[in-house]
């Protein structure tokens, strides 16, 4: 199987994010809706990693499934508050069960945590870590963010610890979320300018609720609602079933902004659902669904 890299030197990548579920909650409802996304033949899905490695357990079992049905799976890996030795079995267990393509994060600790910060504080140490144990045997990703991560000061710092990343040994960049198409055109001259040559996977978050949409941009990722997509949740504030269909309509535009300004990589969150996103990939035209 070629991997993410290769396929992005042929073509334009196209892949989902999923989620684990929760502990106390069953699995059959999200391994319903990959068989439902398998159909749309993704290059990959990438599965997220909880806070502090919580949930790590969901995580590898849903990689795993991924992995035995014939798809690439892409896991989400966390280095804050983990140890090097506890990392290294981590990092072997995946590549025992057939999973070799990684995002590699610093991540946050979670709420209420105890323990040490761990080995490492910053995710260029964790690239690093695993090119030394693994060489080649994994393909890393590297999380980019084009409006800035919500904790680091400033751009330009932000940028510096995405060169250094890639000094270290990362493949590809994945971006979080970015509604605004024109900073995320500066962004891309912002890091190219700084050497960082890359190929980029953008992080497309489908616009479906008003309430979920203005809290994954202003609380959770601190990122901006540019004005069309102000014009949308003023419009539509007091009608649900609107503000999905003009989201859907919305999303799908941004699709083919990305794809126009010539990234490597579409990476769609499909929130664990498959309805909606099948229907954003219907109207684009980006994906046509097996039958």
């Amino acid at each position: 199987m070629k991997s993410v890299i290769d396929i992005m030197k042929e073509r334009t990548s196209f892949s989902f994010e999923v989620f684990p579920p929760k502990a106390e909650q069953p699995m059959e409802p999200l391994l319903n809706t990959l068989d439902e996304l398998y159909q749309f033949d993704p290059d990959f899905i990438s599965c997220t990693y909880g806070a502090g490695g919580s949930n790590a357990g969901r995580n590898v079992e849903i990689c795993k499934a991924i992995a035995d049905s014939g798809h690439r799976a892409v896991t989400h890996f966390t280095c804050i508050g983990n140890t090097k030795e506890k990392m290294k079995a981590e990092l072997q267990a995946y590549l025992d069960n057939g999973v070799n393509h990684i995002l590699a994060l610093r991540g946050d600790l979670p709420a209420g945590w105890e323990g040490t910060r761990g080995d490492f504080n910053y995710a260029n140490e964790l690239v690093a870590f695993i090119r030394a144990e693994f060489g080649d045997q994994f393909t890393i990703a590297m999380a980019g963010d084009p409006e800035k991560h919500i904790q680091c000061p400033t751009f330009e710092e932000d940028i510096a610890h995405l060169k250094m990343k890639q000094d270290a040994g990362a493949d590809y960049i994945m971006t979080q979320l970015c509604f605004d198409i024109e900073q995320f055109k500066r962004w891309v001259d912002q890091i190219r300018n700084a050497g960082i040559t890359l190929p980029i996977d953008v992080g497309v978050m489908p616009v479906l609720n008003k309430d979920a949409t203005i809290r994954m941009a202003l609380s959770m990722n601190g990122c901006s609602i540019p004005r069309d997509l102000a014009e949308v949740i003023s419009k539509y504030y007091n009608d649900p079933e609107g503000f999905k269909e003009a989201g859907i309509d919305y999303t799908v535009h941004q699709l083919y902004q990305f794809i126009g300004e010539g990234v490597e990589g579409i990476h769609l969150y499909a929130l664990n659902k498959s309805a909606a996103v099948s229907e954003i990939l219907t109207r684009s035209g980006l994906r046509t669904k097996a039958e």
